[in-house]
């Protein structure tokens, strides 16, 4: 348990620079990144729950849908920067295998709420968020090894 935190933690190195020993002295412990992780994560569900609920009120409810919903989502991303830190969460994000995911998972948050503001077309929007759920899902199972090759080999099972 105690590799499984050094790792999340990014503190699996072994040289420890001046710079990484402040970093490391003034973090948080574990059992409060576990709490801001847990605490922000079920923000992030509830604004996305929220946000569906929200679709359905006349008139501004594309727009309240578009912003909790994509609200709850990146919230539910940066939960982990606690288990992380922020800087580790970065580079994670782009590394090379979730790269493509990243910029999908971003660029899926901008069109959402592109399409929910300027060009106000529902349809548009309810596309964009299915799109982004995908992509987050995509980018979720990058951190889980082998796991993305299960799911092309179970798509590609079911299709053929």
């Amino acid at each position: 348990m105690d590799k499984l935190k050094k790792v999340l933690s990014g503190q699996d190195t072994e040289d420890q620079s001046g710079l990484s020993e402040v970093i490391e002295a003034s973090s948080l412990s574990w059992s409060t990144r576990l709490k801001g992780f847990i605490a922000c994560f079920a923000i992030g569900i509830l604004c996305s729950v929220l946000g569906t609920l929200l679709l359905w009120v006349p008139g501004k409810g594309l727009s309240l849908f578009a912003v909790f919903y994509t609200f709850g989502n990146i919230a539910s991303i940066g939960s982990t920067i606690f288990l992380m830190g922020p800087l580790k969460q970065l580079k994670r994000m782009f590394e090379p295998t979730r790269l493509i995911a990243t910029i999908m998972v971003l660029l899926c948050f901008a069109l959402t709420l592109c399409s929910a503001f300027w060009w106000r077309n529902k349809g548009l929007a309810l596309i964009f968020c299915i799109l982004q759920s995908l992509a987050l899902t995509w980018y979720s199972l990058s951190f889980i090894p082998f796991a993305r090759d299960a799911v092309k080999k179970c798509f590609t099972v079911c299709l053929a």
